[in-house]
């Protein structure tokens, strides 16, 4: 057996002290399938007395993630902090300006400085290696990066924030409210104190810039990403999904289009025969669409302690086997910039809740509108109350109703422009609610 591989473990939170336990009780079978003794030497966190249930002894604590990092006593640094500035990404410059090889989780960091991160690692020989960064337990990386170098990919998308999905899940299926699914989330644990970096799609826009370049092999682009959160959904809008054949999630997607990439966040509906439809609760889910494949699915849990200690510990061991892979599955020189494909651009359906007064003329009027812009409607559905119908024999009231559109193919700016002529011609009680189609 050659030398033991020695780790540096900075963060000890959930998921730092599952790494800590996982390279621990799988000692037998890292060491058999690397040649290498795989051992965590040094730790380092903000709360030194903090009892994590784990058994130190031996083990060389630092106060400095940072010095942690340039230690003689490791070999690879394992980065568990988050976020995209500060103490990690201080930590993992410092490991790679030391020769250390990096395995993180953090998908802030990667999404904001990957392109420099990955160059780094190169200039150094070293690995960057960040499994754990875009959906949790699910090897998805490894996937793209490796897997699938033998197909042309047109597209990937998927769910990849396990808060949102849960709340969508509870919405749907208890008529819920964004709200008060929000808040239990919270009190289970799924969303944080200040859940906007989940529900208002951030979190899935990290990590799907960090998809798109192992999938095209273009530069990281975050800020390329539309992005729209789920907060605006309300329980009729998934009543209406169901009677309509769909489901909503939020998702992902980027995809190869005329002129460039597609790079979205936004809630979506998917048929609720596609298998991403069926993936409820806090899973996480990633289709790809390649030439050879056809349709790849991949399911599992993308956040927690074990699930995403297992990618951790996957990379520590493809790191300690070696050898040295490019992090993004090509050298830094060879990922050229991808061209934008701005979200006004984007042509597919659309589901449009428009909340209209309920008078003679509306349909017809909202219809014209849409007609202008070279919209085609596959269906109208108006629902009136109860209370309307009764005040008036012909069932027109003049109080606000939901009036729903699904449209062909139509390109965003056309749907954009003609909700704005509907507005101007005063048909509208409130803003519309507008949710992009993903068909399989």
């Amino acid at each position: 057996m050659t030398q033991s591989f020695r780790l540096g473990v900075a963060g000890l939170g959930t998921v730092g002290a599952a790494v800590v336990r996982m390279v621990a009780r799988r000692a037998a079978t890292l060491s058999a399938a690397t040649g290498r003794e795989i051992r965590v030497t040094a730790v380092s966190s903000r709360d030194r007395d903090r009892d994590r249930g784990l058994d130190l002894a031996g083990i060389t604590w630092f106060d400095d993630p940072v010095d942690l990092a340039r230690s003689g006593e490791v070999d690879a640094v394992v980065e568990l902090i988050g976020g995209s500035e500060g103490a990690a990404k201080a930590v993992v410059e410092a490991a790679l300006g030391a020769g250390k090889h990096v395995v993180t989780a953090n998908k802030a960091l990667l999404a904001h400085h990957g392109a420099a991160l990955a160059r780094a690692a190169e200039e150094a020989g070293v690995a960057l290696a960040f499994e754990a960064s875009a959906a949790g337990g699910i090897p998805i990386v490894k996937a793209l990066r490796e897997g699938l170098t033998g197909n042309a990919i047109s597209r990937v998308y998927g769910i990849l924030n396990g808060t949102c999905n849960y709340i969508l899940t509870r919405m749907e299926l208890e008529g819920l409210t964004f709200e008060a699914c929000l808040k239990d989330a919270q009190a289970l644990g799924y969303a944080e104190a200040d859940p906007t970096f989940d529900v208002e799609g951030f979190d899935t826009a990290h990590k799907l810039a960090i998809l798109t370049s192992l999938a095209f092999g273009t530069a990281l682009d975050a800020e390329g990403v539309s992005v729209e959160g789920i907060s605006a959904i309300q329980p009729l809008d998934l009543t209406m999904a169901r009677e309509l054949g769909y489901r909503i999630k939020l998702l992902g997607v980027a995809q190869i289009a005329a002129g460039g990439i597609e790079q979205r966040v936004h809630p979506t509906m998917v048929p609720r025969s596609s298998s991403i439809a069926q993936v409820m609760g806090v899973t996480n889910a990633v289709t790809i669409d390649a030439d050879a494949v056809g349709e790849l699915t991949l399911i599992g849990p993308g956040a927690g302690g074990e699930a995403t200690a297992s990618a951790v510990v996957a990379d520590i061991a493809d790191v300690a086997a070696g050898p040295v892979r490019p992090a993004f599955g090509r050298p830094t020189g060879r990922m050229q910039p991808a061209s934008r494909v701005e979200m006004q651009r984007h042509e597919g359906g659309y589901y449009i809740r428009l909340t209209v007064h309920d008078r003679p003329g509306v349909a017809a009027g909202v219809a014209t509108r849409m007609a202008e812009r070279e919209i085609s409607l596959e269906s109208i559905l108006q629902r009136r109350s109860e209370m309307a119908a009764s005040q008036d024999p012909h069932g027109r009231s003049g109080q606000p109703v939901p009036l729903v559109l699904i449209t062909y193919a139509a390109t965003e700016g056309n749907i954009r422009a003609a909700l704005d002529a509907i507005a101007a011609d005063g048909l509208l009680a409130e803003a519309p609610q507008l949710i992009r189609i993903e068909r399989e």
